[in-house]
C-alpha cells in the first residue's frame, strides 16, 4: 500500500469536515431526543443521558471514519499515486 501526501492531506481535511458536521448534527439529535421524552424521573433522565452519550460517540466515529476515508480517496485521486499511467 502506497501512502502519499495528497492522500493524507485529504484524510485530514475529511476528518476536519467530520468534526464540523458533528456539532450541528449532535445538537439536532439531542433536541429531538429530549423533546420526545417529556418529563422524566431521575433514573429515566440518567438512562437518557447515557443514550445521548453513546449517540455522540457513534456519530463522531462514523463521521470521521467515512469522511476521512473519502478525503483520503479524493486526495489520492487528485494528487496522483505516483504510479505510471495506463498505456
Amino acid at each position: 500500500m502506497e501512502y502519499s501526501l495528497p492522500a493524507w492531506l485529504g484524510a485530514l481535511a475529511g476528518a476536519i469536515v467530520a468534526v464540523v458536521i458533528y456539532v450541528p448534527a449532535i445538537r439536532a439529535i439531542e433536541r429531538r431526543l429530549r423533546a420526545q421524552s417529556g418529563p422524566l424521573t431521575l433514573e429515566a433522565r440518567a438512562e437518557q443521558e447515557t443514550k445521548i452519550s453513546v449517540a455522540r460517540r457513534l456519530i463522531l466515529g462514523v463521521d470521521i471514519a467515512i469522511l476521512a476515508t473519502l478525503g483520503y480517496w479524493i486526495g489520492k485521486a487528485i494528487g496522483g499515486s505516483g504510479s505510471p499511467p495506463f498505456r
